[in-house]
């Protein structure tokens, strides 16, 4: 865990500044490698079931995932990119007391997340797995529901683009 000044709630304010920062340096990092923008943005389940179809599913239960295998949400597309770092200062005050709680040596209940190959995408838990990230945790527990997709692939979803999605259609 990344900075401990044994005030929970001022170490907690330093990981959303530190998260925040992150997420400044890996888009500049991006636009410097020319690929502004295409693989920080956070992927979204419904892009990748289009492409990818669904055959079926079916529930794993409860199981620890390691937080850099999420890379997409199903519902919320503008908060956080692909490393769930925020993307504005919007959840600052949930991630905060998130963050507050976990230092504090809170317990947090599991995510839900649906698994698609290689890669999990967050259905419940968005700022959970945020503060996770920006502790340095390695791992999360999870809720996991596979998802079978119609057609096989050999993308790799935790570095695939928007756009490489879009081509598989």
């Amino acid at each position: 865990m990344p900075k401990d000044t044994g005030f929970p709630q001022t170490d907690a304010q330093f990981d959303f500044s530190r998260a925040r920062r992150r997420r400044a340096l890996a888009r500049l990092a991006n636009r410097l490698r020319g690929r502004p923008g295409e693989r920080v943005a956070i992927l979204r389940f419904e892009d990748v079931i289009a492409a990818l179809g669904r055959r079926g599913e079916r529930r794993l239960g409860l199981k620890s995932i390691p937080l850099d295998s999420i890379v997409g949400t199903v519902d919320r597309g503008q908060e956080f990119d692909r490393g769930f770092r925020p993307t504005s200062s919007r959840p600052r005050g949930r991630f905060e007391r998130i963050a507050t709680a976990r230092r504090r040596g809170e317990s947090m209940p599991p995510i839900r997340a649906f698994r698609i190959a290689n890669a999990h995408f967050v259905e419940d838990g968005h700022h959970r797995v945020a503060v996770a990230r920006a502790q340095g945790q390695p791992d999360i527990d999870a809720y996991v529901t596979e998802v079978i997709p119609e057609i096989g692939h050999d993308l790799d979803l935790r570095t695939a683009t928007p756009a490489e999605l879009r081509a598989l259609r």
